[in-house]
Formats: structure tokens, sequence, C-alpha cells
């Protein structure tokens, strides 16, 4: 989900006061560090709303927060605002599957078919595929299903109904147990292995096993009936009017809200703490270093080395303290969550927002538990912060040049150029920008700072893999350490002259979706909807994937860690002269092909039989004209400029009406049949 999430990160927000409510005495250095980190992330990260929460021996000791809950209401966060808490869920998801282990009716390593008799793929491989696997991100899955997973006041459930059978005519991208990426599929599975063994919804499974016995009562799932008004509100870029309420219907994977006060209780099961809720056994199971048995960096501080649903079960940088820390972090578009613990000291903290990253709210998470376990006497000092020494180059053995070549990832492509010992770095992860490294010796290459350390690894599959150890400063909040495979060296895949010159053709070209509800959160950010094709004809790659043929092109990198997630394959056809891609099972139409929209008055458009949204472009003719549109019922409307910025989405503006931008799009959404009138005229 964190993919997604990267492409809001723009968005700004207004500074706003700490909330009196929560205000703490400035006496205790905890309460102070914490009420500091706080304002900085609303002040500094685009953040409107935030909360956080320590709990120590099973109560909690600090509970605070900072900004708005709601803005145009001027109301401040309190305890009891409820976030959404993205991936954090998946700690739900694997603590419910756990207890279907304590009661023994599944086994960890037993394959999943034994379970789920309907659960096939079109690869034989999975079946080998176990629960275990599920949990640490190993099953080899490509990844995610996004359709319709994140919607505007809207709980469907298709993307739940329909995974068993999307997944049908998939393949894997590696042998279950061979290495572990991201992979949110797996905990959408667990989600259906947990109602299929307890008969139960998942919702009321989390409610009966958890939330009753630890008067969880603010901690609930899209499909439960709640005040949709606890929630913090969330806010389009530059805007004071409040979004709907986002609904991520990919409930095991992200789809929980919580507050961080009940958060840090669930924390309690998660480290042993409540036995009579989840076994001790199990929640050391969960605990276990599962990083270690695949292709993995090798074991050095970082923000991921994954356990059962932890992204990290030796976290830096307590790690440097002798200190055992879990952590897991989760983004859904708008809302974002952390919880990191110390088992061996029954203490856990839990940080949640309304806008900015979980990356922040990890760093004020780390920096605010060492001031409380240094209070405690757990530590007596907290050491300080890395210094980067600026990069000094060295001579560059000559064979290092043989790494030279095309690099891959999901949906990415970098193109590396080694010579006079400096590498023209594009930029890494989202977190790092373009620039120049240089050879330092000990076949290490550094950018001028020295933060930043790329290298090459060779790995026991004989792959080649671009390494990217990276120690990261966010002014006024701290600092954290990735150490991450960024792609994997690909080998020339010759084309015939025919399907190269079909690719070269669809170089840079765009794709919209078709698939996606009008109540699709996605429609507030066309990148979220696009496809890009980046072509490589002359290695044989496009878009990270190995071309097969003129309309066929696999997945062809297998990068541990994060950067290999959400794999897909590309497939194109055409149908009535236009042409079309399905990327996992979702329907995109090419740019070009989009026809231009009619600039006559009181015109009808309506929802095609399979219910596909309706794009047009808008061309000189339309452009500068006022259109309004009298929708049905459940029908909506987007407008985008020709630089793909919204213009005005009727979902959320409840507007009807808008002036329409020469070489932008326009999009209708609703049923199958819905009709949409027109009135377009000259202003």
């Amino acid at each position: 989900m964190k993919k997604m999430v990267s492409l809001l990160m723009s968005v700004v927000f207004l500074a706003v006061p700490v909330a009196p409510a929560l205000a703490q005495s400035m006496d205790d250095p905890v309460k102070e560090k914490a009420k500091v980190l706080a304002s900085k992330i609303v002040s500094d990260y685009e953040v409107s709303g935030i909360q956080y929460a320590i709990r120590d021996h099973g109560s909690v000791v600090v509970s605070g927060g900072a900004g708005l809950k709601d803005k145009a209401a001027g109301t401040p966060v309190t305890k009891d605002t409820m976030f959404g808490i993205g991936s954090v869920s998946k700690m739900y998801a694997t603590a419910a599957a756990m207890k279907l282990v304590d009661s023994r009716q599944i086994e960890l390593d037993k394959p999943l078919t034994t379970y789920l008799k309907d659960f096939r793929m079109a690869d034989e491989r999975y079946r080998k595929i176990t629960p275990r696997m599920l949990m640490n991100h190993s099953s080899g899955l490509y990844g995610s299903h996004y359709e319709n997973g994140f919607l505007f006041d809207d709980n469907d459930t298709k993307t739940h109904d329909q995974l068993l059978t999307k997944l049908r005519s998939e393949h894997l991208k590696a042998d279950p147990g061979e290495f572990s990426v991201y992979c949110n599929d797996g905990f959408q599975l667990l989600e259906i292995l947990v109602e299929r063994m307890s008969g139960l919804s998942y919702s009321e499974f989390l409610n009966i096993h958890f939330g009753q016995p630890l008067d969880l009562s603010s901690t609930k799932t899209p499909r439960d009936t709640f005040d949709r008004n606890r929630l913090a509100k969330t806010y389009a870029p530059g805007s004071d009017k409040a979004w709907p309420v986002e609904n991520v219907n990919l409930i095991g994977t992200g789809g929980i809200y919580s507050t961080a006060e009940e958060i840090s209780k669930f924390g309690d099961v998660l480290i042993g703490n409540r036995t009579d809720l989840l076994s001790e056994k199990s929640a050391k199971a969960m605990q276990s270093h599962e990083y270690r048995k695949g292709l993995w960096v090798p074991e050095e501080s970082n923000a991921f080395n994954y356990g059962l649903g932890w992204d990290a079960v030796k976290l830096t940088p307590f790690d440097e303290y002798g200190i055992t820390a879990l952590s897991k972090g989760g983004d859904t578009l708008m809302y974002h969550a952390t919880l990191t613990a110390l088992p061996e000291h029954d203490i856990s903290i839990a940080v949640l927002s309304s806008g900015g990253s979980s990356i922040h709210n990890s760093i004020m998470a780390s920096n605010v538990l060492l001031e409380y376990v240094k209070k405690k006497g757990i530590i007596k000092e907290i050491l300080p912060e890395k210094i980067s020494q600026p990069a000094v180059k060295t001579d560059m053995p000559s064979e290092l040049r043989a790494y030279s070549g095309l690099y891959g990832a999901t949906d990415k492509m970098i193109n590396l150029d080694i010579k006079d010992g400096e590498i023209d770095m594009p930029a890494l992860g989202g977190l790092t920008p373009a620039q120049k490294f240089v050879y330092t010796g000990k076949g290490e290459f550094k950018n001028n700072e020295g933060n930043l350390t790329v290298s090459f690894d060779r790995l026991k599959n004989g792959k080649t893999y671009l390494k990217l150890n990276a120690l990261l400063t966010f002014p006024g909040l701290g600092q954290t350490v990735m150490v991450v495979y960024e792609s994997q060296k690909l080998d020339r895949n010759p084309l015939d002259p025919a399907t190269k010159k079909v690719w070269e053709q669809r170089n840079g070209k765009l794709y919209y979706a078709l698939d996606e509800k009008i109540t699709s959160v996605g429609y507030t950010n066309q990148a979220l909807l696009t496809k890009e094709i980046t072509v490589n004809a002359d290695y044989g790659y496009a878009s990270g994937t190995k071309i097969v043929n003129k309309n066929k092109a696999v997945n062809a990198a297998v990068v541990p860690v994060m950067n290999g997630r959400d794999s897909f394959d590309l497939n194109f056809y055409k149908k009535n002269h236009k042409e079309y891609v399905t990327i996992a099972g979702q329907t995109y139409i090419k740019g070009d092909d989009i026809p231009p929209f009619s600039h006559g008055s009181s015109e009808i458009r309506s929802i095609p039989y399979n219910g596909q949204a309706s794009w047009y472009r808008i061309d000189k003719q339309s452009a500068g004209r006022t259109l309004t549109v009298k929708a049905p019922a459940d029908g909506e409307f987007a407008v985008y400029d020709a630089e793909g910025k919204l213009v005005n989405f009727s979902k959320i503006s409840k507007q009807y009406s808008a002036v329409l931008p020469e070489g932008g799009l326009v999009v209708f959404g609703g049923h199958a049949g819905d009709v949409f009138k027109i009135d377009l005229k000259k202003n």
C-alpha cells in the first residue's frame, strides 16, 4: 500500500496548534519530547492531526496529540479521535490466524490448500504456499490487487470477493519461501482463511476475539456500524474542505480504524501479555527472525527485517542498545500509523496521523520511546545522531565496470553506466533525489554527503542486485536507516524487428484505468489511475517486465524486501481499433484512443454495459466551456487539466459544473446503463 501513498505525499496541510485537551506537563522529558515532535510533524510534514500513546505493563503512561480533527469546526485531536491505521492492520490479521493455530484449526507450515480448497493458480507451485509464507511475505505472489480497495463512503466487498477468482489465472514470481518481498495479497488470503475456518465474517471475528475482551470500542472496520464523525478528517491539497470517509476495503491488509491507546492495548496481545487471547508461543513465533530464511540483506541495522506480520523484529536504533524492538508501519492514501513494541520490557508506542507518512511516525515513535526507556533507567544515554562523512573518491577496480547495464524492479528500470569511478544515479526509493555517486573503496559508491551508499550483491539465486544503504535525516524529527535491494540486473532479451517496433511505439504512452469505481479515492489523483509504459527495446524490457511478444510482457525482476512488491504482467489487446492493457486484473485504455469530448449542448453520456468508466479528451472545441452535469443517483464525474491536476471531482466537491481545460480529461462513472445529461456552454 505504501507505493500508492507516495503519490500523495506532496499534499500541503495547514499547521495547527497542539490540542489543549491533550497538552502535557513540560516537567516530564518524555511528554515534552512527544509534544515537540508531534507539533513538528504537524507544522512541517503535511499533517493535519496526530495522536500518540505509550503503554507500559498494561497501563497508558503517556497520551497526547497535536493538530485538528476537523479544520472547519476547529476541533482538536483527542485521545478518542479515530484514524485509519493502514498496514498496521496486518498485525490483526496475523494475530487472528495465530488464534487458529492456538486452537489447532490450522498449522503454520501446512499448504494453504489444506484449508482453502478453492485456492488455485495457473502455476503449480502455489500448492507449496503456507500460512507462514503469507505472514512473512515469502509466498511468491505478485503482490497486490488494489482494484476498488480504496473508496469514499463505500464499503464494497468486490476486492475481497473476487481475489480467489483473479488468482486462478495468475502465476508466481518466485518459488514459495525463496525470498520475502512485501505482499498485500497474502494478508487478504489470511482474512479469507480466518473467515472460512471460523465461520464468521472477518469483522465479527476481530470483534468477538479481540474487540470485546479488550474493550476496543474504537477499533472498527469499514463493515462495522459506528459513528464516522469520530474519524479524523482528511483534506485535499490547500483546502479546508474535508474529504469523504476513506474506506480501505482490503481489511486484512489495511482496513482497520482505531486510536493510539487502543493499538497500544492490542500491542499487549502481540508481545504475549494476554495469553487468554493469544498464547505466548504464538506471540513468540510472530517475533521470529523470518528474514534469515531467504534472500535478504546482511544482518545490519535496518528498518526492515520481517517476522510474522512485523516489518521489523530487530529494529534500528534499538539494536544498538541491545534492546529487541518490533515495528509495523502502515499507510493508506490519507492515514498513517506505526506501532513499535519492546517485548522484553512490556512497553509499546503507537503514533497515528492524518496526512504525512508512517516513516515520520516511526521516527517519532523511536525517539520518544528512547526518551522513555532512558527515564526508566533501561539505557543510560541516548546515542548521538550518526554523522555521515563526505565521499572521498578513490581508484575503482576495472572489473566493477561489468556492473553497468539495465536494472529493473516493479514498474521501473534504471540504466547504469559506471565509468571513471562514477555513477549518475536517478532518484532512489522515492526518498532520495537524482545525484552522482563516486567510488570510495570496498566495492561501494557514495553520494557527495556520504549518507547514501550503493553496492552490488550477487545472491545465491545467481542474480545481481543494486543494494542501497541509506541514512535518512528528517529535520526536526531524527534519523532512520534503510537497507534494501533497489533493483535487479537484467539480462539482454533480444527482440525481432517487428516486435521491437511495436513496443517502441508504446514508449512513454499513458493508459487509463477503466475498472475503478467512481467512488474511488484514486480519482483525487490522476496518477493513481494511470500507467505510463516505459520501454527499453534494445534490452527487451518494458516497465520492469520482460517482453515476450508484440502484446505480452511478464514480470522479470525478483527483488527482495520492498522494491519487488506489486509485480505485474502486461497484456495488450485491441478492440474496436482501440488498444487496451490488463495489469493485475485491471483494464486500462490507451490515452491516444480516448475519444474527444463533444462540444454539443444537452447531450447524453451513459455508462457502458460492463460498468467501466468513460474517459474523454478535452479538445480545442470543448476547451474553455462550462460543463454542467445532471448525474444519476450514484454517478459522479471528474475533470483534470493537461498536467493531470484535479480540477473538480464531484464526489468530493458536490459541484456539478466545471470549466474544461484544453488538453485535459473528463471521466464519468456509475452503474452500468447510468445516464448523465450534460450541458456545455461558452463562457
